[in-house]
């Protein structure tokens, strides 16, 4: 092992960490001479690794994970009783036996397993989860109606049941946000081991990196690829000691092909550190996380979706994304008149502006924005080649000098881009899908990757959640063959509920 830091045994999560990239080779155990005693050391890397009992700050983690969230589940369902009874009917009030009917929601929670969840992923997100606190709200008004005269003294009607659920829900989301925000900045980031390659770990520390981190990768190590079985009782030794020196909370393992059954037996290893254990697998970004798991006397298989959307989906797609469209152009009339206003007010030129881009299968479609550049801003575009700040294909500069005092808003707040509803009335756009390109850009994807143009572009997607400016070209592309394999209505509509969040945080520049 290289680089071992100091021990981190009972150390603070608050304390400061060390360096990122330690790095561990997993030794070999020494050959003995054919018919000679097995040696010490030999002999001890034979013994199986016992199941190893969790840190302190382990358990602390969990624990408080799981609490915060059951005290936030139990706070969303007072407030929804409370609403339901007290504002619905003024003459009713809650009893002190109503108070059993709190634990209630965390008995259903717990039936669900939605409070086992946080331990196995590292984006601990809570939109990810919505479908889940949605049957959580419908399974906890049942009991609730099945026991109403018992807990509430008397019987909640159709309407207070309506509410009961509804609010439930939205309570249970806005509270788990809280309470793993609050979680989060007690405990900070998780502690990360990675094994793996160099380029995995170089992936995984980039996507990591971040004002706010959920987690952080404080050490590596590489599992040396070998088809005879009996070092690996070492090499779990030697990862045993990483887990308690280090104070890891999580251990991050890419499989190699290599040798499998090598890799299958240190998983079994790695679960016994007491600590979480997740999967880098290699395959997923081919086949993304659209798959259904089969088992077959005791043999699993991955059933992989068919590439693209079926009749059902396309009609399903198109009819949120008209709805969709209609009401945004409805509300957001008033805001579009004070926009074209202040363009016309700034600057000489047209109000919007528009553009040739790549749509679906390929067909050339003009793209509506409003107009945030100077009139002729195009002509200008090969002079600024130069001062490109984006990598890959793509051109974007952050202070870019064609910019209008206007059109410095419009960008920050995205604000240039809801013209695209038009677009997407037509048809020719969707609300979300792959990023429409121009043709100098689209003429760099080749091959396979061209199946994004199986789908109609979007006026948001993947890319624009991390960052346009900051995505290259190949990752993009990358991230729209996941979107396309793994499509469904709630991806949608999670990306719209996140890029009303990437809006407001000012990251649309």
């Amino acid at each position: 092992m290289q680089g071992r830091g100091p021990s981190r045994r009972g150390a603070s999560d608050n304390e400061p960490r060390p360096a990122h990239g330690l790095h561990a080779e997993l030794a070999t155990a020494p050959a003995t001479p054919r018919g000679a005693p097995p040696s010490r050391d030999a002999r001890a890397a034979q013994r199986p690794i016992r199941e190893g009992r969790r840190s302190r700050s382990t358990l602390r983690r969990q624990a408080l994970s799981r609490r915060s969230l059951a005290l936030a589940d139990m706070v969303a369902a007072g407030l929804a009783l409370a609403l339901c009874v007290g504002a619905l009917s003024p003459d009713d009030s809650l009893h002190l036996v109503t108070l059993l009917a709190l634990p209630l929601v965390v008995i259903a929670g717990k039936i669900q397993r939605i409070y086992d969840r946080d331990e196995l992923v590292l984006n601990k997100s809570t939109i990810d989860e919505a479908p889940k606190l949605f049957q959580l709200a419908t399974f906890y008004a049942l009991l609730v109606y099945v026991f109403d005269e018992q807990l509430l003294s008397g019987a909640l009607g159709s309407a207070q049941m309506l509410v009961l659920w509804l609010t439930l829900f939205f309570f249970a989301v806005m509270a788990r946000w809280v309470a793993r925000l609050v979680v989060r900045r007690a405990l900070g980031p998780e502690r990360c081991l990675f094994v793996g390659s160099d380029e995995s770990f170089a992936r995984l520390l980039e996507k990591l990196a971040g004002d706010d981190p959920r987690a952080e990768l404080v050490g590596r190590m590489a599992l040396s690829p070998t088809a005879d079985p009996k070092p690996i009782a070492a090499a779990t030794a030697q990862l045993h000691r990483l887990v308690e020196d280090l104070d890891i909370h999580r251990v991050v393992i890419e499989p190699s092909q290599e040798s499998p059954q090598h890799v299958l037996d240190f998983v079994r290893e790695a679960k016994a550190t007491g600590v979480p254990v997740s999967l880098l697998p290699r395959i997923l970004d081919v086949v993304g996380t659209a798959i259904e798991v089969d088992h077959l006397d005791g043999v699993t298989l991955l059933g992989v979706r068919q590439f693209g959307l079926s009749r059902s989906s396309i009609l399903l797609k198109r009819g949120f994304d008209i709805a969709g469209a209609a009401l945004g152009l409805v509300v957001l009339a008033p805001l579009f008149a004070i926009i074209a206003a202040a363009i016309k007010l700034d600057t000489r030129g047209p109000v919007f502006f528009r553009q040739w881009r790549i749509g679906r299968d390929g067909v050339r479609f003009q793209i509506w924005k409003f107009r945030s550049m100077v009139h002729g801003a195009e002509a200008q575009k090969a002079e600024l080649c130069a001062s490109n700040e984006v990598s890959g294909g793509l051109f974007k500069i952050s202070e870019d000098p064609r910019l209008t005092r206007v059109g410095r808003v419009l960008r920050r707040r995205s604000f240039d881009e809801l013209p695209q509803l038009l677009n997407v009335l037509r048809g020719e756009m969707s609300l979300v899908g792959p990023r429409p390109l121009v043709a100098d850009e689209d003429e760099q994807i080749l091959g396979l990757d061209r199946r994004r143009l199986q789908l109609t572009p979007g006026m948001t997607g993947h890319w624009q959640i991390l960052g346009s400016s900051r995505v290259p070209l190949a990752e993009m592309v990358k991230l729209d063959y996941l979107y396309v394999a793994g499509w469904s209505l709630w991806t949608d509509v999670k990306i719209l509920l996140r890029t009303v969040g990437h809006v407001t945080a000012r990251r649309g520049v």
